[in-house]
């Protein structure tokens, strides 16, 4: 099937060239000419997402090509951004960064060549004059199908703009087109953290900050240029991937402060299956939401909230007796530290054994593939799926049900899984492995079924 999706991809030269900000200034800049838009996070970060949904108003979806097929991930692009007038897509890292040193695998180059949407490369101008034709033309000239047709110049200055921008026309003689510039905003900087940027949430006047980016975008970017890339986008072709509607379940969903790491289509796959989500909060509420089927304990970041969560006793012991009672939950990074025995020490859930420590650095960052060496919850023994870990903190008792092993070929045991349960820090995507949440999902059905005191199966 060909779907119409007017699109375009902003692409860093490396980390730290200011794309996030610059999608945020887009976002709320098309937004404030109330058009539907899009939005789009290249690789496997949940940070930037919510960025983005805070402005469109809606999920902002993930297009990874370590996570997904090719088709899959045409397919997650035209259905998420359906019905609206134009979608932005943030790249991941460098443009032509993947999974090593010397590989393009789940770059942003490589999500932009599988779905052929046009890319507007964001360079750091600040300190720098011609030079910046150079990075130009090396990112330009690197492949041949990378899809470049337009710069945004970062951090650059009203007087330079003029003079670069004439330099690029004439350098590239139409090929790429100099579409606006972004002066340094120091009101609105973005603060960041360990795992990336500070959540939206935690972001103080994070609305006046956002409209001050769309300001300056409105008087520097060439949005209706940008607009007119978007618009000669082809047409994406793919095959549907869908869940089969299924009978309804309650599945409690924990949303808070430090528990908000969610891919969007994670969740809107279970409601699509019939799941209805029950949000609740592990640090204000005093207990799980009543008629459960299903426990969702997301990433985020306990850790910093190990007093609330800790001395909120009736909740910590709600989901430990609803666990022991074979509550099918499953638990990512954050959600497996609240479960086991202690974070640093302090007193959690301790429906798994082991507790948690802060190594001070990333530990086995990056990429996955997970491999089931019985069966479980999720699969069957030998099944696979896509994972990813990003985090600082280790465990004691890290599982062993699963062999997760990098692109490079090392391995470690990881994951405590049961009958009934999924808990370690690999996060993963639905869409990696679409049986694995139908597992999932059915052994909520059973759970309806067997907490209601009726067995009965259909």
């Amino acid at each position: 099937m060909e779907y119409t999706a007017p699109r375009i991809l902003l692409a860093g030269t490396n980390s730290g060239c200011g794309k996030t900000t610059l999608c945020c200034a887009l976002l709320q800049a098309l937004v404030n000419r109330n058009m539907q838009v899009g939005a789009f996070k290249c690789g496997p970060d949940y940070i930037d997402p919510m960025f983005h949904s805070r402005i469109i108003g809606t999920h902002s979806a993930n297009l990874d090509s370590f996570f997904f097929s090719e088709n899959t991930l045409r397919y997650l692009l035209a259905k998420n951004s359906h019905g609206c007038d134009v979608s932005i897509l943030e790249g991941v890292m460098g443009f032509y960064d993947g999974l090593s040193l010397d590989s393009t695998k789940a770059s942003t180059y490589e999500v932009a060549r599988i779905t052929r949407t046009p890319v507007v490369l964001v360079v750091n101008a600040a300190g720098a004059a011609m030079s910046v034709l150079a990075v130009i033309q090396g990112f330009f000239s690197l492949y041949p199908d990378n899809q470049i047709q337009g710069v945004i110049l970062n951090r650059c200055s009203v007087g330079s703009y003029p003079g670069l921008a004439r330099a690029i026309r004439e350098k590239f003689a139409g090929k790429i087109q100099p579409l606006g510039f972004l002066p340094a905003v120091p009101e609105s900087t973005l603060e960041s953290r360990h795992l990336g940027l500070i959540t939206a949430g935690e972001v103080e006047n994070l609305k006046e900050k956002l409209q001050t980016l769309a300001m300056q975008a409105e008087k520097t970017l060439d949005l209706d240029g940008l607009l007119e890339l978007a618009w000669s986008a082809p047409a994406l072709t793919c095959e549907e991937v869908t869940f089969p509607r299924q009978e309804p379940v309650r599945i409690g969903v924990a949303q808070d402060k430090a528990f908000c790491f969610y891919y969007g289509d994670n969740l809107t796959a279970l409601e699509e299956l019939g799941a209805q989500l029950v949000p609740f909060s592990p640090l204000t509420d005093n207990h799980l939401p009543e008629n459960l089927d299903g426990l969702y304990l997301g990433g985020g970041y306990p850790e910093l909230y190990l007093p609330q969560l800790s001395q909120n006793q009736q909740m910590r012991q709600s989901i430990r007796e609803a666990l022991d009672a074979g509550l099918p939950c499953i638990a990512e990074c954050g959600g497996f530290m609240y479960l086991t025995q202690a974070i640093a020490d302090v007193p959690m859930v301790g429906a798994v054994e082991g507790s948690c420590f802060d190594r001070g650095k990333l530990t086995r960052f990056g990429y996955v593939t997970l491999t089931a060496q019985k069966d479980n919850l999720l699969c069957k023994a030998g099944q696979s799926i896509a994972g990813h870990e990003f985090h600082h903190w280790d465990c004691t008792e890290n599982g062993s049900v699963f062999l997760a092993e990098k692109p490079s070929g090392k391995q470690w045991p990881a994951v405590v899984a049961t009958e009934t349960l999924y808990a370690g820090f690999p996060h993963f995507h639905f869409y990696a492995n679409p049986e694995f949440v139908r597992n999932f999902y059915e052994a909520c059905r059973k759970e309806k079924y067997r907490h209601a005191g009726n067995h009965q199966t259909r």
